[in-house]
């Protein structure tokens, strides 16, 4: 297919190589060549974009991969989704696999709703649709002004128990509070059982100490003795445990994300203890930052899947246990599909909110 004679084109918004295996992939399935442009940060740290080729009249899509330097990889797509708006394309559409802050979704205290500012940011950019996969908060799509399709690495990710496991009969799946209804939607699927990983630590729940719990100074003032509020005991986690019989078996676990792998390497130990003989981690997106791939290799864990939705070839020369699955198919499809005002419904089937 000749892309630029059926009116897209597909450009890649990242500046390393590594990054850019996944846009290649997603050509290759749809017949079509990259978009000719050039990415790159000057010595004073600004980033750059050239579009080197006509684009206008037609639909463009955008596929952004994240790697470890978030912040760079957001300017790289905001702005070449401005040179690309400024250049007369009619329709800007963002590929973006991993949706970077989506674990700022949420107010904190003092803090802000950063996924929020993202997606104006994007609209503001010129971008009139996202395409991405299994978003942190299924809310987050609310920030948007326009159309966002949540697509799912899950029948990826249940082929691959249902083809590398061959005992995978013999599994349970075990679930964190976190994570509690996709490990639901998996056992269904697959026809087993559930564990349930109690106590274990959720970093991305917890309330950090920013000083609100500190009295104010008090400053020549007369306290007001009368309103006495109803005190909220602190909550107290109690040590990791696991309800359910995962003795002689596989357990398997399963996220959307996997950075810090404290509390799976945690996890992994208690399920050992309770007798399970093979300890699977499967998540879409796999950043596995700083000592992540070393506390793999060093744990219990014996395999950790995850999509090439981020780049993770060095964690992989760091770490054998861990595997990839190629989700380029539904992301060319999902392409596809969009340009030709084709129906997505397809690409959802049997597909459940708690997927």
């Amino acid at each position: 297919m000749n892309a630029a004679r059926s009116g897209y084109r597909v450009f890649s918004a990242n500046s390393t190589a590594a990054c850019t295996e996944l846009a290649k992939r997603i050509t290759e399935r749809l017949g079509a060549e990259l978009g000719k442009s050039v990415v790159y940060q000057e010595t004073n740290g600004e980033t750059r974009v050239e579009i080197k080729e006509s684009v206008r009249g037609q639909d463009v899509f955008i596929i952004q991969t994240i790697p470890r330097d978030v912040n760079t990889a957001v300017m790289e797509l905001l702005i070449m989704a401005y040179a690309l708006k400024t250049s007369c394309a009619r329709n800007i559409i963002g590929v973006i696999p991993y949706f970077p802050y989506s674990k700022q979704s949420k107010m904190r205290k003092r803090g802000s709703i950063v996924c929020k500012l993202l997606a104006s940011m994007l609209a503001k950019a010129g971008l009139s649709h996202i395409i991405t996969m299994d978003l942190h908060q299924k809310e987050i799509q609310g920030f948007f002004s326009f159309p966002v399709d949540n697509l799912r690495a899950s029948p990826f990710l249940l082929q691959y128990i249902q083809e590398e496991i061959p005992d995978y009969r013999n599994a349970v799946v075990a679930k964190s509070p976190d994570a509690a209804k996709r490990a639901q939607s998996y056992a269904e699927r697959l026809r087993l059982g559930l564990a349930v990983i109690h106590g274990e630590a959720q970093c991305t729940e917890q309330d950090m100490d920013d000083g609100r719990h500190s009295p104010p100074t008090v400053k020549n003032t007369t306290l007001h003795t009368g309103l006495e509020l109803p005190l909220m005991m602190a909550k107290e986690k109690p040590p990791i445990t696991v309800v359910g019989d995962v003795g002689g078996r596989i357990a398997i676990i399963v996220d959307d994300i996997i950075d810090d792998v404290e509390s799976f390497v945690a996890a992994a130990e208690i399920l050992k203890e309770r007798g399970a003989y093979k300890i699977f981690i499967m998540a879409t997106h796999g950043l596995l930052s700083a000592d992540a791939p070393r506390l793999i290799e060093e744990s219990s864990i014996d395999e950790v899947v995850v999509t090439n939705t981020v780049p993770h070839e060095v964690q992989k020369l760091q770490c054998p246990k861990i595997k990839t699955v190629d989700i380029s198919l539904i992301l060319s499809e999902a392409i596809r599909r969009i340009h030709n005002g084709e129906s997505m419904a397809y690409l959802f089937r049997n597909i459940t909110m708690d997927d």
